[in-house]
C-alpha cells in the first residue's frame, strides 16, 4: 500500500510487518477517526484546521515504520531475547495505527466536559480487546493473542519495553506527527522540527535500573530533541491553547453542563445521543454507544438544540453553530496570583448574573497549563536518556542547557472567559483587581 500524505509525502506500506495496515483500514472503528476532527474546535480559529484523526493515525505508523527501521539498524548490540522480530513490528505498527481509537469528537475536549468521563486512552483498549469489534476481528485473524498484545501496548506493558514508550511516552510516534501535522494544517511554523536527524540520533542505552532504553546518541543528538520539544511548547503557546479556541470550549461546557441539567430533570432535548445523555445521568456508556459519536453528529445535535425549547440550551447551541464566541481577558502569570483569578471570576459572574445570564454556564476561569519538558527524578526508564562516548548513560535534562532550564517547569496561562456582550462592563470592574 502506498498513500500520499500533506506532511510525509509518499507514504509506503509494504513490507510483512506492515500488511496489517490494510485490513485495519478497512474497520468501522478505523474508518469513524475520519469524522473525528484532530484538533477539535482549532478550525475556528485557524481555517484549515479541518484534518482527521484518521490521516494523524496514518501518520503515526508512518513514524513507527520509520522508527523501527532505524532500530533495525542499532539493535545488533542487543541480545537476541531483546531485539525486535517481526511479531514485535507487526504489533508495534498496529498500535501506532489505532493508539487514537478511543479519541471523542472534538479531540480532548468530550472527556474533559462530560461528567466522569473516562479518558480516550482507556476506550482504545476497550476497542482493541472488544470481540465484536472490527479491529478486534482483524487482530484476532492475524494471531489469536494479537489483541491482548497490542492492547497491551497501548497501556504502556510490552515484552519490550522501549517499544510501549515509543507508541507513547516523552518521545513517541504520535508526538513525532501531530507536532508536524497540526503546524502544517494550521498555518503555522511553530510545530516544525528535524524528524529525520532525530530518528538518526536514536540508539540504544541502558537505564541505571538496568532496563533498555531508546536515547540520543552523543551530544550531535541535542538540537534534533531540543528542537522537538520547543516545537511542542510553541505549538501550546499559539495554537493549542490559543485564547479563541479555550473560549469556543468554555462555550461547549456551558452548552453540555445545560444538558446535564435538562437530562437528569426528565427534559432530554432532542436529538441528544444515547451516550451523552447516559453519561449526564451518571449510568455506564456502552462501547457501541460511545463509538456512535463522532464530530459530526455532534455537529447535527448542536442544529437541533439550536431550535430547543430551552431557552439556555437553545442560545449557547446558536453559537456554537454560528461561531459567536465568548470574550476573554488574560490574567495574571507569576505564583501567588490564584486569589486575585478568583476575585476576577467573582466580579464578572456578578455582573452576568445581573444581566440575566446564567453566569455558572457563560463565565469561566480558563488554565491552560503545560509542562515543555518532563522528567522523572528516578533512575527508571522513562523520559530520556542520552548515550556518551565512554561516559555513563545520563539524563536529557542534565546534558542539555535548555532542556534542562525547562525541566519539569509548567507553564500557566490563566484567562477569564465570558459573553462578549459583557466585555467593557467585566474589563472596568476587574482592572482594579489585576493592576
Amino acid at each position: 500500500m502506498i498513500l500520499r500524505d500533506p506532511v510525509h509525502g509518499l507514504v509506503a506500506f509494504e513490507g510483512l510487518a506492515e500488511a496489517v495496515v490494510a485490513p485495519l483500514l478497512d474497520t468501522r472503528e478505523v474508518q469513524r477517526l475520519r469524522r473525528v476532527r484532530q484538533l477539535g474546535l482549532t478550525s475556528l480559529v485557524f481555517p484549515g484546521a479541518e484534518h482527521s484523526r484518521f490521516a494523524h493515525a496514518l501518520g503515526a505508523a508512518h513514524v513507527m515504520v520509520r522508527l523501527l527501521g532505524r532500530l533495525a539498524e542499532v539493535q545488533h548490540e542487543l541480545p537476541p531475547e531483546e531485539r525486535l522480530d517481526d511479531e514485535a513490528r507487526r504489533d508495534a505498527i498496529a498500535a501506532a495505527l489505532l493508539h487514537d481509537l478511543g479519541h471523542g469528537p472534538f479531540s480532548h475536549l468530550f472527556e474533559e466536559v462530560m461528567p466522569d468521563a473516562r479518558h480516550h486512552e482507556e476506550w482504545s483498549v476497550d476497542t482493541v480487546r472488544d470481540p465484536s469489534t472490527d479491529v478486534h476481528a482483524v487482530l484476532a485473524r492475524l494471531d489469536p493473542a494479537m489483541p491482548e498484545r497490542v492492547a497491551g501496548l497501548l497501556e504502556g506493558q510490552y515484552r519490550l519495553g522501549y517499544l510501549a514508550r515509543a507508541v507513547s511516552g516523552t518521545l513517541d510516534v504520535d508526538r513525532c506527527d501531530y507536532l508536524l501535522r497540526d503546524s502544517h494544517m494550521t498555518g503555522v511554523r511553530y510545530g516544525i522540527y528535524d524528524l529525520d536527524w532525530l530518528l538518526r540520533a536514536l540508539a540504544f542505552g541502558r537505564a541505571p535500573s538496568g532496563e533498555r532504553v531508546l536515547a540520543i546518541e552523543g551530544r550531535k543528538g541535542l538540537p534534533p530533541i531540543e528542537g522537538f520539544f520547543l516545537a511542542r511548547h510553541f505549538m501550546f503557546q499559539q495554537v493549542y491553547h490559543h485564547k479563541a479556541t479555550r473560549a469556543a470550549e468554555g462555550l461547549i461546557r456551558g452548552l453540555f453542563l445545560r444538558l446535564g441539567e435538562l437530562v437528569r430533570d426528565g427534559a432530554t432535548p432532542r436529538g441528544t445521543p444515547a451516550a451523552m445523555a447516559s453519561a449526564a445521568r451518571g449510568e455506564p456508556v456502552s462501547l457501541g454507544a460511545y463509538l456512535a459519536l463522532d464530530d459530526s453528529v455532534l455537529l447535527t445535535t448542536f442544529s437541533q438544540w439550536a431550535e430547543s425549547d430551552d431557552v439556555i440550551l437553545r442560545d449557547l447551541a446558536r453559537d456554537v453553530v454560528v461561531r459567536r464566541l465568548p470574550k476573554t481577558l488574560p490574567l495574571p502569570e507569576e505564583p501567588g496570583s490564584e486569589p486575585r483569578w478568583h476575585e476576577a471570576l467573582a466580579r464578572a459572574r456578578e455582573i452576568a448574573s445581573s444581566r440575566g445570564f446564567r453566569a455558572d454556564l457563560t463565565v469561566f476561569l480558563d488554565v491552560p497549563r503545560e509542562t515543555p519538558y518532563e522528567e522523572p527524578a528516578d533512575d527508571s526508564a522513562d523520559g530520556l536518556w542520552v548515550v556518551l562516548r565512554h561516559q555513563p548513560v545520563r539524563r536529557l535534562g542534565d546534558v542539555s542547557f535548555l532542556l534542562g532550564q525547562l525541566r519539569n517547569a509548567h507553564a500557566v496561562r490563566p484567562r477569564l472567559v465570558f459573553p462578549a456582550e459583557l466585555r467593557d462592563e467585566v474589563v472596568a470592574a476587574v482592572s482594579g483587581v489585576l493592576a
